[in-house]
């Protein structure tokens, strides 16, 4: 048995896009609301009944947030692909050092579109 303690944030940002269907309009610079939900797992700390100190948590999911809110995700440093994919590995990737339990990224769109990264 084991918990699961999540945090969401959201982030406004613009890309554009290479793709074989709807190329035209997803080669313009276009953005969209994107939502992140980010996961860790495992037990809480027999002293504090925590997973993880919320405060603490939540420090590390804002440092993310500002490096891709109001940004052109083209240009984000570390951004392979500014994909929903791309946008799961990126966050995940950058909260793995501060946040050891992290178990899944999800990243979605207003539009409904989602990607779940679920780490080993």
């Amino acid at each position: 048995m084991y918990y699961e303690l999540s945090q969401t944030f959201h982030f406004e940002a613009a890309h554009s896009l290479v793709r074989k269907i709807d190329a035209a309009s997803s080669k313009r610079i276009h953005g969209h609301t994107y939502h992140a939900e980010v996961t860790l797992r495992g037990q809480p700390d027999a002293a504090s009944g925590m997973l993880m100190d919320l405060g603490f948590f939540r420090r590390e999911l804002a440092v993310v947030q500002e490096m891709l809110d109001h940004h052109l995700l083209d240009e984000v440093a570390g951004l392979s692909k500014p994909t929903l994919e791309g946008l799961c590995a990126f966050i995940a990737d950058k909260l793995r050092p501060a946040l050891p339990a992290l178990a899944s990224v999800k990243v979605w769109r207003a539009t409904g579109d989602s990607c779940r990264l679920v780490l080993d």
